[in-house]
């Protein structure tokens, strides 16, 4: 949330360890997004209705501008409740302490109700059809329908369920961090979350516990009714939308009333093992925060995009234009540190007009044809794009790639991040991501942009329509970047733009 002049963070974060377990809310707050001033623990364990953990939950800003806090607490029966937190001192904008309510717990589960998942409230929203404020919370019937079960409250602290959640869908599993709010149909800026009109859609997204993965749906509320109803095309059991296709869950989203904006974060797991977390002395991480709004070509999908701020670390500057890509051909990007680097890079798909695409399996997903393709495979047109976190030898890559193929009988670009050579480290989770990116360039200019930093590679394809973060380990420490074609055709990278990306300045 934004409050005086600074932006708050709040993570859920074990201050003893590095392994699940002791959860608190942690607090850092910043003034751009990108340098951040760490602060001690806001919510800790300390009453029966939360000493199993203070898990995750939001802020909203009630009608008088006063922020409060929605969370999960864990109770001494081990039933998951929804308590609240308020400042202790609204002239803090650090918003150092804050205070348990005594009404706590506000929500309970109900009786029929599976209490031991039932958690994650959002921000609330307030309706004037009513004057009611309205949350959602995550939960489980019957072992496999994903609910976002609605409550209603005048005071926002007693409320009553809705008749029926404000979404659900059967055999989705357990539906944790909801997440809901509205988007303009055209144009970047956002909105209040309890913006309703004409000119908006709704953004249903929920972390799908079975899957590890962040779906979303865009629809229209229906106030009225009290019911999300996802749009033709976007219905959960048709179409995989997601946020990110790599390593990316739990997220949430804020209206940023300071440039009216959504910014989205997310969590970044890592892919090596508990034991490897205790030896390094830490785990997770969160990602770059980004933009979000919906596609204008598509009404359908959420373009995401680092916040501008993330530019303020850009150092010395590379430009490399018109190098053409023969088949099997690698060029180093010279002039620029591997490590810490943000490369925005244009390709020039000069024979996209021929017929001779590859057809793919037409049933497999994307993660799975890039997972059988992988970079070595040569195509016609592709796989063509970057390796980073290189060493100077190539034995060591994690390669972020396009491939132009045919599946289902259209021409679809598929965008892959194959992590097989990342790292020389063994047991490590080395999945090849993969998503079908959304071609309509009409120019036949595709472009790609990738961040990395060490460990972490959050690659935006196609100015955002689809991304990848991927959680590598390169065991080099001579790291470099390469252009690559691995497709039998010429390919001509028009332009590319990469810099040094400096250390952020954060205060612990």
């Amino acid at each position: 949330m934004f409050y005086k002049g600074y932006y708050h963070l709040f993570y859920q974060y074990n201050p003893n360890g590095t392994i699940p377990g002791n959860i608190v809310w942690g607090h850092s707050v910043s003034q751009d997004l990108v340098n951040w001033r760490f602060l001690n623990a806001t919510i800790i364990p300390s009453e029966w209705y939360d000493i199993g953990g203070c898990w995750s939950g939001s802020t909203t800003f009630l009608q008088d501008g006063k922020p409060v806090i929605l969370y999960t607490g864990i109770t001494n029966a081990s039933e998951q409740v929804q308590n609240m937190a308020v400042p202790k001192n609204l002239s803090d904008p650090f918003l150092r302490e804050w205070v348990k309510i005594p009404e706590n717990p506000i929500i309970v589960p109900d009786g029929d109700m599976d209490g031991s998942n039932f958690r994650d409230p959002t921000t609330g929203w307030f309706e004037s059809v009513d004057m009611k404020w309205r949350i959602v919370v995550g939960s489980l019937e019957g072992g496999s329908r994903g609910r976002a079960l609605l409550y209603k409250s005048t005071n926002f602290i007693k409320w009553e369920k809705a008749k029926h959640p404000l979404h659900s869908s059967e055999s989705s599993g357990m539906w944790e961090c909801p997440d809901f709010y509205p988007v303009h149909i055209s144009g970047k800026q956002g909105l209040d979350t309890s913006f309703v009109g004409p000119s908006v859609k709704h953004v249903m997204k929920v972390s799908l516990q079975a899957r590890g993965h962040d779906y979303y749906t865009v629809g229209s509320y229906l106030v009225d009714e009290d019911i999300f109803v996802p749009d033709k095309g976007s219905q959960d059991d048709e179409i995989d939308l997601r946020y990110d296709y790599g390593k990316f869950y739990a997220s949430k989203s804020f209206y940023d009333v300071s440039k009216n904006r959504r910014v989205l974060w997310g969590w970044i797991p890592e892919s090596d093992s508990q034991s490897d977390d205790i030896m390094k002395g830490w785990a997770g991480l969160q990602g770059i925060p980004r933009t979000i709004w919906l596609d204008d070509s598509t009404k359908m999908n959420l373009i995401h995009w680092p916040v501008a701020e993330v530019e303020s670390l850009r150092g010395k500057k590379t430009v490399k234009n018109n190098t053409v890509l023969k088949s099997g051909e690698v060029v180093e990007i010279s002039g620029v540190t591997g490590a810490q680097v943000d490369v925005e890079v244009s390709f020039d798909l000069q024979r996209m007009e021929i017929a001779e695409f590859e057809e793919m399996n037409g049933t497999a997903t994307a993660q799975e044809l890039c997972s059988n393709i992988g970079v070595s495979h040569q195509g016609v047109v592709g796989p063509f794009g970057l390796f980073v976190l290189a060493s100077k030898d190539l034995t060591q890559y994690t390669a972020v790639f396009y491939h132009l193929i045919s599946h289902q009988n259209k021409l679809k670009l598929l965008m892959c991040s194959d992590q097989s050579r990342s790292s020389t480290l063994k047991d490590l989770d080395k999945t090849t991501y993969g998503s079908f990116v959304p071609l309509n360039n009409p120019k036949k200019i595709v472009s790609l942009r990738v961040l990395v930093d060490h460990s972490i590679v959050e690659s935006f394809a196609e100015g955002g329509k689809s991304c990848i973060t991927s959680r590598v380990y390169p065991t080099s420490t001579d790291l470099h970047l390469y252009l690559f074609n691995n497709g039998s055709s010429t390919i001509l990278c028009s332009q590319l733009n990469a810099w040094d990306m400096n250390t952020t300045n954060n205060v612990y």
